[in-house]
């Protein structure tokens, strides 16, 4: 098998077939909820939630009933599904199971690829960090996947530039005019509360989930010399070992994530935190249920 196919072919044999089933039967809730916007035949009137696109609104029907209400549309065939990487430096350090975060983003990527190849979906790319930005428009088939995926693998490395995600958000608004479910692979640090305002204006148009990879923390007992990302010192070996500093680490990384889930939950965004590569697959499907038990309510 020649490089230019070898990503698809490698998480296909590390996915059995219930599993890849299951997750794209998920996909497919996905699917039904996002295809309720323009260039669809008309289907149904609904009640106006937050987060629909407010010019499918029918203000005659609304002025009707009372509230808001919006035409709801067939969905299209195909899904269009945007996967937008975070390649900054950041994502060069450790996870909790000592593998290197771009690693677990990178499976990430190549499952999300894989189950849309399968499906036939139209995938877009979007990756890039503080300097560099990578794109590529929505199309499908095993070569763009392909190519996709070999775009993000390069994109990865200990002297890439820091992160910036609401760079990436804010090119997403302008990119993406296409209804479309946006994967966010990035680091457990990200989305921060400053990219609320971002978040919620790409969201009036778009469904978007976050993987987010988490940090393993160098007070962790046995994890051994760290040394910092952007400076290269390590950690003094006292530091390390101080079992209160890890106590105060952990509480800071959980306070940090609840902040953060708060806010994304204020915008109707799914969110997943990933440990490893093992840990991905359960994490996504579990993932892939919240947002379909969301859609069907």
């Amino acid at each position: 098998m020649s490089s230019t196919t070898s990503r698809l072919e490698k998480v296909r044999a590390r996915l059995d077939l219930p599993t890849v089933r299951r997750a794209a039967g998920l996909l497919e809730g996905r699917h039904r909820s996002i295809f309720t916007g323009h260039g669809q035949d008309f289907d149904d009137q609904v009640e106006y939630h937050p987060g629909d696109d407010v010019s499918d609104i029918d203000w005659k029907s609304s002025a009707r009933a009372g509230i808001p209400i919006i035409r709801r549309f067939v969905r299209e065939s195909n899904l269009s599904l945007v996967l937008m990487v975070d390649t900054g430096r950041n994502m060069a350090t450790a996870a909790p199971s000592g593998e290197p975060k771009s690693r677990v983003a990178m499976f990430a990527a190549d499952v999300v690829a894989y189950l849309a190849r399968s499906r036939g979906d139209l995938v877009a790319l979007l990756a890039g960090d503080a300097e560099r930005m990578s794109q590529l428009p929505g199309r499908a088939g095993t070569e763009h996947m392909e190519l996709l995926l070999r775009m993000v693998e390069r994109a990865f490395s200990v002297d890439s530039p820091p992160s910036d995600l609401g760079r990436l958000l804010d090119r997403a608004r302008t990119l993406f005019s296409r209804r479309s479910l946006i994967v966010i692979i990035t680091d457990e640090a990200r989305p921060a509360p400053e990219h609320e305002h971002a978040l919620r204006r790409l969201r009036t148009r778009h469904e978007i989930m976050v993987i987010s990879v988490a940090d393993a923390l160098p007070t962790t007992p046995g994890i051994g010399p760290t040394a910092d990302i952007d400076t290269g010192a390590d950690l003094p070996a006292f530091l390390r070992d101080d079992k209160a500093l890890h106590a105060e680490a952990v509480a800071a990384v959980e306070a940090r994530k609840s902040e953060v889930l708060a806010m994304l939950r204020r915008r109707g965004i799914q969110a997943v935190t990933v440990t490893s590569e093992d840990d991905l697959i359960d994490q996504l499907i579990d993932l892939l249920g919240r947002q379909h038990r969301v859609a069907r309510r």
